[in-house]
């Protein structure tokens, strides 16, 4: 008989299980997610109406749409960080309150310099909501189990609000005025302060270092200038300031690393990144995030566009998709249980890529039914690395740096979305750029308004008599078609790297 003793197990060595608070605190968690996620799409369905009422110029329209990613982008990891300080539930309320504010005013701006500074207000905000969403499931559900399965249902959330984007734009823009879209966050957000202080507790680092101020700086000045530079290398192609801006942002990036790297108690803890699970579950965030996001950029616009179908039309086509999505994310966690997560991951974005190879032999001429199998198959895939993903960030950083952890998991996804939009969405713009023929009898204006997007050449077609219209049509629909196969080739390019990416990188990890 030996004479060490087992190890005895006390109540005190197993994490406590959730109970019905704990389920009921997640449901109020998942209101901002779900609020910031639908509003990275809605927008883009008001923007005529907002062209109409508020007379923006060219750049003032693009700024409408971009403040608000760059300034969220730029401030996640250190409102990520706040939350670790001044404690994670806090951030959260001023956050929304500040949303829910903001969101009201901007629905009634009377100019676009107002709006674009209402957006970028909103980003402030948002940047407060998101981190604090994520890292205080962490302390709800102290369980591994149980929080795998609470992060599944917070992915869903994510998921459902970017593809229930057009279906609320649509049903509010067909009944209501262009406002009614930022309107939409005082009715969600209300609920969240009224039960958020009753159900979730307040969770902090209880070492928490000192204020860094430049840290914070140097943050925001890494992901603005990429972010922007991207976005512009989108939009208007290869530029001196494009790429001015994405080597600032880089030579920012590179100090505010050396900085973390050198203080006692970093903002962010930069040897997160040399644990192979925690580095490649972000890497697979931002990768499944640009294919995502990329895949909705052009079917949303060929259903619209292209097959003629309205924006809540649209939005039930891709319906299935979505609920493939939550059902994937929710039916992994079991599977979790007993198979490795690199191989969990790797068998799922396999899935994805299937979706991309099926748009890619079909082409741009796809129906609607082909886009529908494709995008449940994407759907399926990305739910489940998705979950199986966020978890690790969250499970393999130290629990007092919870919300820095969750705000490098939350850039991974702003920038993959900018990404998504930014590559893919620029080899479909650049094809149609060069494809289209625009016939004669257009003028000059009107021929440059069709040849910068296909939103351009339908808007400019409503003008025009009849047979002029459809040839005019019938050549933007070709042109912009004539680059969806090269792009769904990339796309499953870029999902097969995340799945190589999952097996190199979690390989030791164990279910």
């Amino acid at each position: 008989m030996s004479s060490t003793a087992a190890p005895r197990i006390t109540a005190t060595d197993v994490p406590a299980r959730a109970g019905g608070r704990g389920w009921a605190a997640l449901a109020v968690l998942m209101l901002p997610t779900l609020l910031v996620s639908v509003d990275n799409t809605v927008l883009s369905f008001a923007l005529p109406s907002i062209s109409e009422a508020l007379e923006p110029s060219a750049t003032g329209m693009l700024w409408i749409v971009d403040v608000y990613p760059l300034v969220l982008a730029g401030l996640l990891v250190a409102m990520g960080s706040l939350g670790d300080r001044i404690g994670r539930r806090r951030l959260l309320l001023i956050g929304a309150t500040g949303f829910a504010t903001v969101s009201a005013l901007a629905a009634f701006a009377p100019s676009a310099e107002l709006l674009i500074a209402s957006r970028a207000a909103l980003g402030v905000f948002g940047a407060m909501l998101m981190p604090s969403t994520l890292s205080l499931l962490r302390s709800v559900f102290a369980d591994r189990e149980q929080r795998r399965l609470a992060i599944a249902i917070w992915a869903s959330g994510f998921a459902a609000g970017s593809a229930l984007g057009p279906i609320v734009g649509g049903l509010l823009l067909e009944h209501f005025w262009w406002g009614s879209v930022f309107l939409l966050a005082v009715p969600v957000l209300i609920p969240l302060l009224v039960l958020a202080p009753l159900l979730v507790r307040e969770s902090r680092d209880p070492a928490p270092g000192p204020v860094d101020a430049l840290g914070i700086v140097l943050s925001l000045l890494t992901m603005a200038p990429i972010v922007y530079g991207i976005k512009s290398l989108a939009v208007d192609g290869p530029s001196v300031l494009a790429v001015v801006a994405i080597a600032g942002g880089a030579a920012c990036g590179a100090l505010f690393v050396r900085r973390q790297l050198r203080r006692p108690v970093p903002m962010l803890d930069m040897r997160l990144f040399t644990w192979p699970a925690f580095s490649g579950a972000v890497v697979v965030n931002l990768l499944s995030v640009v294919s995502l996001v990329g895949f909705l950029f052009f079917v949303s616009q060929h259903l619209q566009l292209v097959i003629g179908l309205t924006p809540l039309q649209s939005g039930l086509v891709l319906l299935p998709g979505l609920v493939t999505m939550i059902v994937a994310g929710l039916l992994v966690v079991p599977v979790a249980r007993r198979i490795r997560p690199g191989v969990v991951i790797a068998a799922g974005l396999t899935l994805s890529a299937a979706g991309y190879l099926l748009v890619a032999v079909t082409g741009g001429g796809a129906p609607w039914s082909i886009l529908l199998a494709a995008f449940v198959l994407l759907g399926a895939g990305i739910g489940a690395a998705e979950t199986v993903s966020n978890e690790l960030v969250i499970s393999t950083a130290p629990a007092e740096k919870a919300g820095a952890a969750s705000a490098v998991s939350e850039t991974a996804y702003e920038l993959g979305a900018v990404l998504g939009t930014a590559t893919l969405g620029t080899l479909i713009t650049a094809s149609y750029r060069a494809a289209l023929v625009v016939p004669s009898g257009l003028t000059a204006g009107q021929a440059n308004a069709a040849g910068e997007t296909l939103g351009g050449a339908v808007s400019v077609a409503r003008g025009l008599p009849g047979p002029l219209a459809d040839q005019l049509l019938e050549s933007a629909r070709s042109a912009f078609d004539s680059g969806v196969g090269l792009t769904a080739v990339i796309g499953v390019v870029l999902v097969a790297t995340a799945a190589v990416v999952a097996l190199v990188t979690l390989r030791r990890v164990r279910a």
